[in-house]
């Protein structure tokens, strides 16, 4: 048995295997400067592995795992970035959205064996989506891009060769 360490195993996001990569990036924009901030980062993370975005827009997080099945159906996409936010208010509804939203994602990625990286934040208040969001922090939508991208690397080294 051959002992590996982590970076062994780590995809590398610039590995060639990605470029050109065709990853759908759904947005909710329920938050705008939380939203922007999430896209911003998935943006950068995608463009700086060669991918290539597509950005599609929708109300809240739950709309987000029907738009990505819809749309994986149309076989365009390898991989997929979920991002928006739910902050917890005075009732149950933030349970329901931030588990669906999640319970729904996880069965399409396993599924369809796509890689998706989940990026929809579930807070407590605005300060700490804000925080979690921003590129200069703690850029959890490149994060999210980052955890779709290097499914997507592992994906494809699995693979037989073929063109891509």
């Amino acid at each position: 048995m051959v002992a590996h360490t982590r970076a062994d195993s780590a995809p590398k996001l610039t590995d060639p295997a990605l470029a050109g990569a065709r990853i759908l990036v759904v947005e909710a924009r329920y938050y705008d400067a939380i939203a922007d901030e999430l896209l911003a980062g998935a943006l950068a993370a995608i463009e700086a592995a060669g991918a290539q975005a597509t950005v599609v827009t929708v109300p809240g997080a739950l709309e987000i795992p029907a738009t990505v099945a819809i749309l994986l159906d149309t076989g365009s996409y390898d991989a997929v970035v979920a991002l928006g936010c739910v902050i917890r208010g005075e009732t149950g509804h933030y349970d329901i959205v931030a588990g669906e939203s999640a319970r729904a994602l996880m069965d399409l990625s396993v599924d369809r064996r796509v890689p998706l990286g989940n990026g929809i934040l579930t807070v407590e208040t605005e300060a700490q989506a804000l925080a979690r969001a921003r590129v200069a922090e703690m850029n959890k939508g490149g994060g999210a891009a980052e955890a779709a991208l290097g499914v997507l690397a592992l994906k494809r080294a699995a693979e037989p060769a073929r063109p891509r």
